[in-house]
């Protein structure tokens, strides 16, 4: 059974930083790219990066130069470092892993994900 549990959400400032943990199991994370979502009320679940062990990471424009994906496929954790943070970073943010190894293509559309976490929430006050 594929668990992926989020952890390391809380409440910072604006300017703050949190890391996010993404602990695995049941998966061989070699075999898929994990993406990194959130989501805010009333707004779409939203791709904010995608990870492989072998490229480079991908991110959305809004949060490139702040935030930080990296992965350690021996622990199957992956992280999200994210500095810098800004209101508008207030979501729920979800862990997920891909279909597929690489993020090809529509990296951040949900629905390219199978297995996903329950979410940790990130508070920004401005």
């Amino acid at each position: 059974q594929v668990q992926m549990v989020e952890s390391g959400g809380g409440f910072v400032e604006a300017g703050g930083s949190l890391t996010l943990s993404c602990t695995i199991s049941g998966l061989k994370t070699t075999d898929h790219a994990i993406g990194w979502f959130r989501q805010a009320p009333g707004n779409e679940r939203e791709g904010v990066s995608c990870i492989t062990w072998h490229e480079w990471p991908y991110y959305i424009d809004s949060v490139k130069g702040r935030f930080t994906s990296s992965r350690d496929d021996v622990k199957k954790i992956g992280y999200l470092r994210m500095n810098n943070l800004k209101s508008e970073d207030t979501a729920m943010y979800y862990c997920a892993a891909r279909r597929s190894d690489n993020c090809h293509g529509s990296w951040s559309s949900e629905h390219e994900y199978i297995y996903w976490g329950q979410g940790t929430q990130v508070t920004v006050s401005s």
